[in-house]
């Protein structure tokens, strides 16, 4: 059963890159089965339909435009995922909206796919999240660890 952990998001734009960000934390922090990928998507192009369609599970990891207030945290699953791309937040979204659909016509779309998403404060041109936004990157490394868990994987604290 492998899994993929891909953080997606543009770093230079600010509060975009907050899946990048979070999946990086994960990645410093805690340590994986060897079946459990942990990978910077970036934005998320083409290239990596191959690396997606090779996982059972994908647990995306995402700036996303729910209507919430900015920092709140949420996770998508199944069915709620197509919802996430309706309120499209940068171009990276409908190139993984595109790669899932792809997939799904190829019948190589992973088993489940999950979105651990936050609600982004600024969006402009910049290296530094919003200080609101860097605050909760401790909660996103643990949505992401719980999220393992669902799928039977013990993540463990490095050091």
């Amino acid at each position: 059963m492998s899994i993929l952990v891909l953080g997606l998001g543009n770093i230079l734009l600010m509060d975009e890159g907050v899946g990048v960000r979070a999946m990086e934390a994960f990645d410093a922090t805690w340590s994986v089965p060897d079946h459990v990928s942990v990978v910077d998507g970036g934005t998320c192009g083409m290239d990596m339909l191959d690396l997606i369609a090779s996982h059972k599970h994908l647990i995306a990891v995402d700036a996303v435009k729910t209507g919430a207030p900015p920092a709140t945290l949420t996770v998508l699953r199944g069915d709620e995922v197509p919802a996430y791309f309706k309120g499209k937040l940068s171009p990276h979204q409908l190139g993984l909206c595109d790669l899932l659909a792809s997939l799904r016509l190829q019948d190589e779309a992973p088993e489940s796919v999950t979105v651990i998403g936050c609600v982004p404060m600024a969006l402009g041109t910049g290296l530094m999240m919003s200080p609101e936004i860097e605050a909760v990157i401790p909660r996103m490394v643990t949505m992401i660890v719980e999220e393992l868990a669902r799928h039977g994987v013990t993540a463990t604290p490095k050091g």
